[in-house]
């Protein structure tokens, strides 16, 4: 499977952080990832394994099934694949909405709502010369989106059980 050091750095899925990291410093953070990934010349587990400690806040959350899938295609070396279940897991409201290779870069981009025009959608964009990396930069970009755009996501959602039968109480008379 992983190597230890991996598998160090994966660490925080089995017991996440209990106070968020602040707004400032995951944005930092997201952008200072995307930065590494314009300069790489190729990708690595190192790249992906970093966005998924960086980048992906709902990781943890998933069923073990679900993340050992993830990690086998990493192993693999299935990086596309690996980064489209990322990006279906982490933010299931962006989709792929195109992937066009422009002599000598890929550009990627994602959409909120991919029926509108582009001009009228939320579009996050990568682009580099090598597809997963373009990818993984377009994800990025497009968490960072959601970060800024939800700056105090709620901590946890409340659960309401029901038990017994439901009866209507209106008076029709």
């Amino acid at each position: 499977m992983l190597a230890p050091l991996e598998q160090a750095r994966l660490g925080y899925l089995h017991d996440p952080p209990k106070d968020g990291a602040g707004l400032e410093e995951q944005l930092q953070r997201l952008f200072e990832l995307e930065e590494r990934l314009r300069g790489a010349s190729a990708i690595s587990r190192t790249c992906i394994l970093d966005a998924i400690v960086h980048g992906c806040v709902r990781f943890h959350a998933h069923a073990p099934s679900t993340q050992a899938k993830v990690f086998r295609l990493i192993e693999a070396g299935a990086f596309v694949d690996a980064t489209c279940s990322l990006q279906e897991l982490e933010m299931p409201q962006w989709k792929l909405r195109r992937i066009v290779y422009d002599d000598p870069q890929w550009h990627c981009s994602f959409s909120r709502h991919s029926a509108l025009p582009m001009e009228l959608d939320d579009i996050a964009e990568g682009s580099h010369e090598v597809l997963p990396l373009a990818i993984l930069s377009a994800f990025l970009e497009a968490r960072r989106l959601t970060v800024a755009a939800n700056p105090f996501p709620p901590r946890s959602i409340p659960q309401a059980r029901f038990h017994g039968h439901l009866v209507c109480c209106d008076n029709f008379a």
